[in-house]
């Protein structure tokens, strides 16, 4: 698609994550409006509709999805239903990007992203840290050879139950049955996409996880090692019941060492022979508005965004292999 027409999106899911992050950047990108939101909640569907200014809303994501002066769908719901809404997306014929990670399963990952290829529909992931300034300065860094050749990742995610966790309360984001992996699903799927994008695809991935806590009934405790095409290793590990907050990614080169953090507001640290520098890039106010007008310029002029269907089908399979010993043994974590 490459016109001047303005592109009218819909939001399926107007919850907490399209308020700041990413519904303002649908409105805010030239030649994008956000002209329709849905959710179940009607109170809080007009309060949303009417604080963001959005004309049209829906109770029935069927209807937005069919509406004719709706050009192109968000999906921003939990991962159980990102195939549901997704598929009825593709048989309409319509752009698309869902949140992440693209679906809970690799199949469901793969079906997804072969049902918009097989429409000649472009599918986006909200991978987004794939389009921030900051880690494309991380990139940058790398292809300038500023610690030489890569030879390993490493990533380490600790932080403490929160106290919805502790008090037991239902959060689909440690439902089993919507995210098997727990925090795992929701925030390492970040980190380990973003290594495919800096470092090349996955070549062998290996995990174990459990639950330590019992706090709720999906994984709190991953850990896992892997290696790229390019023979580049990594080790990650992730826990959700620690003590300090920790969020560290170090990449070893054969001349030098680079540490950024993946959530945390923190510099990225370069270390070399020649000198130690400590670079600050911060984060756009909608941190989706660089993804969101990576979108915009591949619809209008056809260049690549760099999160899609095959890189999120990617990552999926990468969840699935470090989760897979646990899930397919029905342990009972």
């Amino acid at each position: 698609m490459k016109n001047n027409k303005d592109v009218r999106w819909g939001i399926i899911g107007c919850g907490d994550v399209t308020e700041v992050k990413s519904g303002p950047a649908y409105q805010k990108t030239d030649g994008f409006s956000l002209a329709a939101v849905m959710r179940r909640d009607v109170a809080l569907l007009k309060d949303y509709a009417t604080r963001h200014k959005v004309e049209k809303y829906y109770t029935n994501a069927e209807d937005l999805i069919h509406d004719k002066e709706i050009d192109a769908v968000y999906i921003a719901t939990p991962p159980d239903s990102h195939k549901l809404y997704g598929l009825r997306v593709a048989n309409a014929g319509k752009i698309c990007c869902i949140e992440k990670p693209l679906a809970p399963s690799y199949e469901d990952s793969k079906q997804l992203s072969e049902a918009f290829s097989n429409a000649n529909v472009p599918l986006f992931v909200a991978y987004y840290r794939r389009s921030l300034p900051r880690f494309n300065r991380v990139k940058s860094l790398l292809e300038e050879d500023k610690i030489g050749r890569v030879r390993h990742v490493s990533w380490h995610l600790n932080q403490a139950a929160n106290q919805l966790d502790l008090s037991r309360q239902y959060n689909w984001r440690t439902d089993r049955t919507i995210a098997p992996g727990g925090y795992f699903d929701d925030l390492a799927s970040h980190g380990l996409d973003l290594f495919a994008y800096l470092l090349g695809d996955y070549k062998a991935v290996q995990g174990v996880s459990v639950n330590q806590q019992e706090l709720y009934s999906a994984l709190d405790s991953v850990s896992a090692c892997w290696t790229h095409e390019n023979g580049i290793t990594g080790v990650g590990s992730w826990n959700f019941g620690g003590y300090s907050r920790q969020d560290k990614v170090v990449i070893y080169g054969s001349e030098g060492e680079l540490e950024f953090s993946i959530f945390d507001d923190n510099p990225i640290l370069v270390c070399n022979s020649i000198d130690q520098q400590k670079i600050h890039v911060k984060h756009p106010e909608h941190v989706q508005m660089h993804h969101v007008q990576n979108i915009r310029d591949q619809i209008f002029t056809g260049k690549p965004h760099p999160s899609n269907g095959k890189t999120a089908v990617h990552t999926s399979w990468v969840m699935d292999q470090i989760l897979r010993s646990s899930l397919t043994n029905n342990q009972s974590f």
